[in-house]
């Protein structure tokens, strides 16, 4: 599908937009709109605000598209088509990755050109104070190549948990993401009463989840290599939630009214979503709150338990 306002050449896929009727939930688990209430159990970690900046997760789209390009002989030169484009992250998250050029590699042979980088990230444009959204965008998975550091750090953490993100920054359009943190410790106690073990990165700054223990790590490549071992992902939209789809663990992501999951979620996640139009407004906004306020507790525990009891489909790691 060609979209020219936006840059973008990619094949059709059917669209999973929000769903416009009152009184429902959106999840976009395989295209899928389920009245409120009929999700299902987890585990819990949660990342510190720094985990949830912007651009990690614009970084591991990247990675996505470049996704076999070294099997094709190729590697993906980011940018303009004559200028190979990094952000202060890229180097993090491209770190290792065959299928990708770094910048000085612009005249190599096996350069093949892709526009999305700074300043073109195709999903989305700015269109005054709101981000508008490119419905033919569509991820695809994305992939890390990990360290033998950064696995042997993975192992020491063990297994098994689940990681839960509570915070959001405060500035700009964070507060339009953010589930409150009183719902996010509700989730995590409950999950604790059920027997299941939880975690949370922590940077120093942020809520801290009552029911977690607290996990610090060095770098986001090690807490994404902490993420691959563990059960589920419980978050917002973000670089943790694309992190989790790249290592190949379920997730529970909630997208509120903010973006829409249909153009940066998973079919492998469960994407829980209030009805409407995605406003993407970059200042704090009413909309947006009273979206994230629509989803409850209950959901977000029934689509976790629906991952943890085995009756959604594990993603197929990276």
């Amino acid at each position: 599908m060609n979209n020219p306002e936006f840059g973008q050449t990619q094949a059709p896929i059917r669209s999973t937009g929000l769903d416009g009727s009152a009184g429902s939930l959106f999840l976009s688990t395989n295209v899928e709109v389920l009245p409120r209430g009929t999700l299902r159990s987890l585990l819990v970690v949660s990342v510190a605000r720094v985990l949830s900046e912007v651009g990690f997760g614009d970084e591991l789209l990247g990675t996505g598209f470049a996704r076999g390009a070294k099997a094709r002989g190729k590697r993906i030169a980011f940018g303009d088509g004559k200028r190979i484009i990094w952000n202060h992250l890229s180097e993090q998250i491209f770190k290792g990755n065959p299928n990708i050029a770094p910048p000085g590699s612009e005249n190599d042979r096996d350069i093949e050109w892709h526009p999305f980088c700074r300043g073109n990230r195709i999903y989305n444009r700015q269109v005054g104070d709101r981000w508008e959204w490119n419905y033919s965008f569509r991820p695809i998975l994305g992939e890390v190549f990990f360290t033998p550091d950064e696995i042997e750090f993975g192992k020491r953490h063990g297994s098994g948990f689940v990681v839960i993100e509570p915070n959001m920054q405060v500035k700009g359009f964070g507060p339009n993401k953010q589930w409150t943190v009183d719902r996010y410790d509700a989730v995590a106690n409950k999950l604790a009463s059920e027997g299941h073990r939880i975690r949370q990165f922590y940077y120093g700054a942020g809520h801290r989840l009552a029911a977690a223990e607290q996990i610090k790590t060095p770098s986001f490549r090690h807490a994404a290599r902490i993420l691959k071992n563990a059960a589920l992902y419980i978050g917002p939209e973000g670089g943790l939630h694309h992190a989790s789809a790249a290592v190949g663990i379920p997730a529970v992501v909630l997208f509120g009214g903010f973006i829409p999951p249909g153009v940066t979620g998973y079919g492998t996640h469960t994407n829980l979503a209030a009805p409407g139009t995605p406003c993407g407004s970059l200042s704090a906004c009413e909309h947006c709150k009273a979206a994230m306020a629509s989803i409850s507790v209950g959901d977000v525990m029934d689509a976790a338990r629906a991952f943890l009891s085995g009756a959604k489909s594990d993603i197929v790691a990276a």
